[in-house]
């Protein structure tokens, strides 16, 4: 913008070049330009110094998010090593890669000490067998094994069991966020279904259960 301001500024300049040719009016031509170059100038500092704030202002924002992020995943990594936190999802992954958009509060992975809950719940009519579209499943949870690697990333495997579920849960969490994948990978067929959301402690969760098989 700046560019193409200066450029205008420079035509406009020839025109009056062009303009006041005779000696009577060169002085008031002189005045002009004069004037102009001030104009350009000063303009050019206002975009300049413009630019700057919100570049600072993008820069500020990226870093207060950043701390956000780092507090969120401090949250999650403890929620973790407790065993008691909720995945909430707001995207659901299936294995040919289609993804769909679903609310937070009905979709969402539990786990509660030996205790988890995988449930879907899909917009749309209420058709599922648990009332509010879509599945409800509790199991008992065995296998469980925690690890952290050099980077801060953090990997959880378990074994869930129960009525309606006998499936290997995957867990992984990036260094300084929130922001998970859960993966549910069924024992007896390959209907496997990734689940992207944040994870919150168990007790700070808002998520509305249906009814489980």
């Amino acid at each position: 913008i700046l560019i193409k301001f200066k450029f205008k500024a420079v035509q406009a300049v020839f025109c009056l070049i062009s303009y006041f040719t005779n000696k009577q009016n060169k002085m008031i031509m002189k005045k002009l330009i004069v004037l102009l170059i001030a104009a350009i100038v000063s303009v050019g500092s206002m975009y300049a110094q413009d630019y700057d704030e919100r570049a600072k202002l993008r820069e500020e924002r990226r870093a207060e998010q950043e701390r956000l992020d780092s507090l969120n995943y401090e949250i999650a990594k403890q929620a973790i090593s407790e065993k008691k936190y909720v995945l909430e999802a707001d995207r659901l992954c299936f294995k040919r890669g289609e993804t769909v958009y679903v609310t937070p509060t009905t979709n969402f992975v539990a786990v509660d000490n030996n205790e988890a809950t995988v449930q879907l719940a899909f917009n749309g009519p209420f058709t599922g067998p648990n009332g509010i579209g879509g599945i409800t499943v509790d199991g008992t949870v065995t296998n469980y094994k925690y690890k952290e690697n050099k980077k801060g990333n953090i990997f959880i495997s378990m074994n869930v069991m129960g009525t309606g579920i006998s499936a290997q849960v995957t867990i992984s969490l990036p260094k300084g966020s929130s922001q998970a994948t859960v993966t549910v990978t069924p024992n007896f067929n390959s209907n496997r279904i990734s689940l992207q959301g944040i994870i919150v402690p168990k007790e700070q969760s808002r998520v509305f259960k249906g009814t489980a098989l």
